[in-house]
């Protein structure tokens, strides 16, 4: 696979990539094509289609680069707009830019693999179960229970989650009708966002997450084992309430 190079011209000058502010459209492609030129920097882009955020050392070995260069294309692929950097904890985890992004780079992709069918597979690093099917994160679902849940509110429409995690006014509503209050508690948004550290996807939190956790396990919907700790256990009762609500199944966190 091809090195950067050794070079680094400053930004908007000629070779950088980058073009300069006010820069004609056909310039502005070309800089997007560049930063696409590039089998490392293709291949961490069909990793990141996945839809989940990866290190940097992760994706130095996938693609069998060393670090330093993979921090390299990182940088010129975030320069280009089409991947950021999003901090978790102690952290930083790479993810595609949004969702027009991972569209332009998935229509490249089948454009230039016809026989293409899905997005180039990467396993995600394992965790212990119970722990990576359900668990709380601080006070609110996460693991697989935590995606499922956040995909049904999204697929429902109860849920944006484009940029900065929002209830939609049909989101408002269900959470009325599920007993989920949303009564402001400090400064806290009503919705927002954290990345799951085994799903490296973005689920649910805030006062609807955490309200949303604290009515299933006061209802019984979800119980913590005897030993104690973050793992969570789905009910029957739960099981029916979910599907109910929102209509998941246990297979989709299992």
């Amino acid at each position: 696979m091809t090195e950067p190079h050794t070079d680094t011209p400053s930004p908007g000058s000629p070779g950088d990539g980058t073009p300069a502010e006010g820069a004609a459209p056909a310039a502005r492609l070309a800089a997007l094509a560049a930063a696409l030129a590039d089998e490392t920097r293709a291949a961490i882009c069909m990793t990141l289609l996945e839809g989940r955020a990866w290190t940097a050392g992760e994706l130095a070995r996938i693609t069998s680069v060393a670090p330093s260069t993979v921090s390299g294309h990182l940088a010129r692929l975030t320069e280009a707009g089409l991947c950021v950097t999003e901090r978790q904890g102690r952290h930083s985890y790479v993810r595609v830019a949004d969702a027009a992004t991972a569209r332009l780079l998935d229509e490249l992709a089948s454009y230039a693999i016809p026989d293409r069918d899905a997005a180039h597979a990467v396993p995600v690093v394992a965790a212990p179960d119970p722990l990576a099917r359900a668990r709380t994160c601080y006070d609110h679902f996460a693991g697989r229970l935590g995606m499922a849940v956040t995909d049904a509110m999204e697929r429902r429409g109860l849920l944006r989650t484009e940029g900065v995690f929002e209830l939609t006014e049909a989101g408002r509503r269900w959470c009325a009708e599920a007993g989920v209050s949303l009564l402001a508690a400090g400064r806290r948004p009503t919705a927002s966002s954290c990345l799951d550290w085994t799903e490296r996807r973005r689920h649910l939190g805030g006062v609807a997450g955490a309200r949303l956790c604290a009515r299933a396990l006061d209802r019984g919907w979800v119980v913590r084992p005897a030993g104690g700790g973050r793992a969570l256990e789905v009910t029957a009762v739960g099981e029916g309430a979910l599907l109910d609500l929102l209509g998941i199944t246990p297979e989709d966190w299992s």
